[in-house]
């Protein structure tokens, strides 16, 4: 019997989880300690597509000056307030009223002016974003296809979008579940592997909506450098889309 339509994309049992971890975001050594490792290397492709996408200059401090930006499964604004610090107008949203609580404590304090809402993303009516961001997200939600579609509507017909989540591998559930969580580098119960997207699949959802992939790369561990962009996908991936129609500088399409 064919399951009743999800109303929001939002998972009660996900966000009371991410919830009651709220406390402790901010903290590099918590529960969030596998996010403050990922920042740096999810920042760098960031930003890297952002000025592909827009031909901007990688000495620019602020490319993200006059566009608006909006940052879906914020948390505490770990990817939020560097979003801000490029220049944009960020409103970011996120599931569990804890962590908006923690992360506009936290943008208050950093003088960031943010706009924090306490919401999923299908429920949002404002005009259309620039830059849309949700990393590490998707896995969480009720409905994939459903969470790209209220994405899709809100991204400017020239707008840019990036995505991080984990692969569905057998390698992505020794790395992700038994490892990081079993270690206590990521608060246990974080993930189900059976709800991880292949590259494939996003793919084709996005392509669905009228978005296309223009970079992907894989988020590897390497004992060196902590994590870094590689162009192995089993584990975790992040990639840049924008609409078909949209026409995309050639530089966009080279490896970040």
């Amino acid at each position: 019997m064919a399951s009743e339509p999800h109303s929001s994309t939002i998972d009660p049992k996900e966000a009371a989880h991410f919830g009651a971890h709220a406390a402790d975001w901010w903290d590099p050594n918590g529960s969030s300690a596998m996010l403050h490792k990922l920042g740096p290397v999810r920042l760098g492709f960031i930003r890297a597509a952002i000025d592909a996408h827009w031909g901007g200059s990688a000495q620019d401090l602020r490319p993200l000056a006059g566009k608006r930006v909006l940052d879906v499964g914020c948390g505490a604004g770990l990817v939020a307030e560097p979003l801000a610090r490029m220049g944009g107008a960020v409103t970011a949203v996120d599931a569990a009223p804890e962590n908006i609580a923690v992360a506009r404590e936290h943008a208050a304090a950093m003088g960031l002016p943010i706009d924090y809402r306490n919401c999923g993303v299908e429920t949002l009516a404002d005009p259309q974003f620039d830059l849309i961001t949700a990393l590490e997200v998707i896995e969480h939600v009720t409905d994939p296809a459903m969470f790209l579609s209220a994405i899709a509507r809100l991204l400017k017909p020239n707008g840019l979008l990036i995505i991080s989540t984990p692969n569905r591998t057998p390698l992505s559930k020794l790395m992700v579940v038994t490892l990081a969580e079993g270690f206590g580098r990521i608060a246990k119960g974080t993930h189900d592997a059976a709800r991880f997207i292949t590259p494939e699949e996003m793919e084709a959802l996005l392509s669905d909506r009228g978005l296309h992939v223009m970079t992907t790369k894989g988020l590897m561990a390497d004992p060196r450098y902590g994590f870094v962009l590689s162009d192995n996908l089993s584990v975790n991936y992040i990639l840049s889309a924008a609409f078909s129609s949209h026409d995309i500088p050639p530089s966009a399409s080279k490896p970040a």
